[in-house]
């Protein structure tokens, strides 16, 4: 569903504002000070924490082993005060370069007022510094890899942005076509309704993964379950995603570590397991719906806002499907099918109205299939964007 958010960008562009390259801590804070800026009256924002962002930038970050990156800054002079107006990431990923063979470099943390000269001026300072490192093509947004958060929102403004999923305001795309960036690939969010039955042949093909031999239990969240399940889900993610566009391999060390962030949201209740002969072959990866209770603690995870998440986690009544995975061999097992009917199940025995599932590339029609044969309908769409570069 579209928005009727108005995208008409400012008619009198800013004045005195500079892009400077963020070197101290001073000018980090003000890097991620810029969100709360741009989205101070928008009621569908959910701010990122702070702690996660800063993360990401700092030295400690593993993609130091295989990448760089530089940091931008746009600052609005007003007499002795600085205020930032925007932000953006030019990075380079060997892994990727690797990968597809070209010299693509990202951008991505972008962020921007409703002024283009502001937009226009931060994307030329994320070009130029690619340039320098060798680029010759720009691909964004992607927030050093598509591990992390990418894609900004080209359509369904009107509700707030499910859980780790992106959102912007509705002229960051108008934007991006007027500084030359072209849509390099779509994908969707699909809305999946748990406030009905479900159809009769998710039970049926739960059924016949049971007679197959198939087992199911849910994801083990302590100890060395949690560990070894962990293990088996890189390794299942690795052979069933490897080929995914514009993603980059991860070590397991790597992933082991991303997993643990997320030890103590997992619900398994909404995360089933599907083994074959005791080895993981299929899973259904679904969270609670946790932008609810981040929407109140406002970016900072102190005492006070852990209290906040804690109460407002009560409230949640919606999940986000991250993955549904199934190994093609046991494709005639139906366990894809017996996933979704175990994860549903889930959702409808916590009490959820609704899920996401979130996201599917445009071009991915076999996963596009699944989700769509099982009730899904698109009510969002993201956009990534690519830019020919040049030399320096």
């Amino acid at each position: 569903m579209s928005s009727s958010i108005d995208i008409t960008p400012s008619t009198q562009p800013m004045a005195d504002v500079q892009i400077i390259p963020v070197t101290t801590p001073a000018e980090q804070e003000l890097f991620l000070d810029v969100p709360a800026i741009v989205y101070a009256n928008d009621p569908n924002w959910v701010p990122p924490l702070r702690s996660s962002v800063a993360k990401q930038l700092a030295p400690t970050n593993p993609f130091f082993q295989y990448g760089k990156l530089q940091q931008f800054l746009a600052i609005q002079k007003t007499g002795d005060r600085a205020t930032p107006v925007g932000r953006v990431v030019a990075a380079v990923n060997q892994r990727l370069i690797d990968r597809e063979g070209e010299q693509i470099g990202l951008f991505g943390f972008f962020e921007c007022v409703h002024d283009f000269a502001v937009a226009q001026a931060l994307l030329n300072a994320a070009e130029q510094w690619l340039r320098e490192q060798g680029m010759t093509k720009g691909r964004g947004p992607i927030n050093l890899s598509t591990h992390n958060s990418c894609l900004f929102l080209v359509d369904g403004f009107d509700s707030p942005p499910a859980f780790m999923m992106p959102y912007n305001p509705a002229y960051y795309p108008q934007f991006m076509e007027q500084a030359g960036w072209q849509k390099a690939k779509d994908a969707y969010a699909y809305d999946f309704r748990l406030d009905k039955p479900l159809l009769p042949k998710f039970e049926k093909a739960y059924q016949v993964a049971i007679k197959s031999g198939i087992t199911f239990r849910p994801f083990r969240t302590t100890g060395d379950g949690f560990q070894q399940d962990c293990i088996d889900l890189y390794h299942l993610f690795t052979k069933a995603f490897a080929n995914n566009w514009s993603s980059t391999p991860r070590s397991q060390e790597d992933f082991l570590d991303e997993a643990k962030d997320l030890q103590s949201l997992v619900d398994p209740t909404l995360f089933p397991i599907a083994e074959a002969n005791g080895e993981m072959i299929g899973f259904f990866m679904c969270l609670p719906d946790y932008s609810l209770p981040l929407k109140y603690v406002n970016g900072k995870l102190n005492w006070l806002g852990i209290l906040k998440f804690l109460w407002y986690k009560r409230q949640i009544h919606q999940g986000r499907v991250i993955a549904i995975c199934a190994l093609p061999e046991y494709r005639r097992q139906m366990v894809a099918l017996a996933l979704i009917y175990l994860g549903m199940q889930g959702g409808i025995q916590r009490g959820y109205q609704r899920a996401e599932l979130s996201w599917v590339y445009e071009d991915n029609m076999p996963s596009r299939k699944v989700v769509e044969a099982s009730g899904g309908t698109i009510y969002k769409t993201y956009r990534i964007y690519q830019k020919e570069l040049g030399t320096a």
